[in-house]
């Protein structure tokens, strides 16, 4: 539906709305503020509805500005991934929408790999849920062990998998450079 259709929807539910609670225009306008002409033309549709009319008459009816407006309901937020299979790599996209930051929950089987390091535009974020990653970043080569995170700039040389020792689970958020994770603790207790 488009947004001139939402809007042309208006009118007959702010009518209607009224009609419901049996108010007279009259009585709308005193408990708005809204004149009697201004709140008939938006209600007819010779006045498009704005945040400035709607908020006022919302509140005058005890109603969400959604049911005013019609707004759609929000739909089911779950993510249901269907997983990919990578060069014996198992992802689960976590995110739906394309583009900016991407999430994937990764299944790493146990396997010794000679590392291969690459670069690319962007940044990610490493998170191991379980088993241990092999990391190989620049100079760096680190084992993260679950809980662990890693955090980096794609360009630099970079590697990751499986230490040959088990599987490993982890999650990665990647996005186009510049767009960075910020991960905050809490202080632990006592310091």
């Amino acid at each position: 539906m488009s947004s001139e259709d939402v809007l042309a929807e208006v009118g007959p539910r702010l009518r209607r709305i009224r009609k419901e609670r049996q108010v007279t225009l009259a009585a709308l306008s005193e408990a708005t503020g809204i004149s009697v002409s201004t709140l008939s033309r938006l209600e007819s549709g010779l006045r498009k509805p704005s945040l400035e009319l709607l908020l006022p008459i919302a509140q005058a009816h005890q109603v969400p500005l959604d049911e005013l407006v019609g707004a759609p309901p929000v739909g089911d937020p779950r993510v249901r991934a269907k997983p990919i299979v990578r060069g014996g790599r198992t992802h689960w996209p976590l995110t739906r929408q394309p583009g900016g930051l991407q999430a994937f929950k990764v299944l790493e089987p146990q396997r010794k790999q000679e590392p291969d390091p690459r670069t690319h535009e962007g940044y990610e974020w490493l998170y191991v849920l379980s088993g241990r990653l092999r990391l190989v970043l620049g100079a760096h080569d680190v084992v993260l062990s679950a809980g662990e995170a890693a955090e980096f700039d794609t360009r630099v040389p970079h590697w990751f998998g499986s230490t040959g020792e088990g599987p490993v689970e982890f999650l990665s958020l990647f996005g186009p450079q510049g767009e960075r994770m910020h991960v905050r603790a809490r202080p632990s207790s006592g310091t």
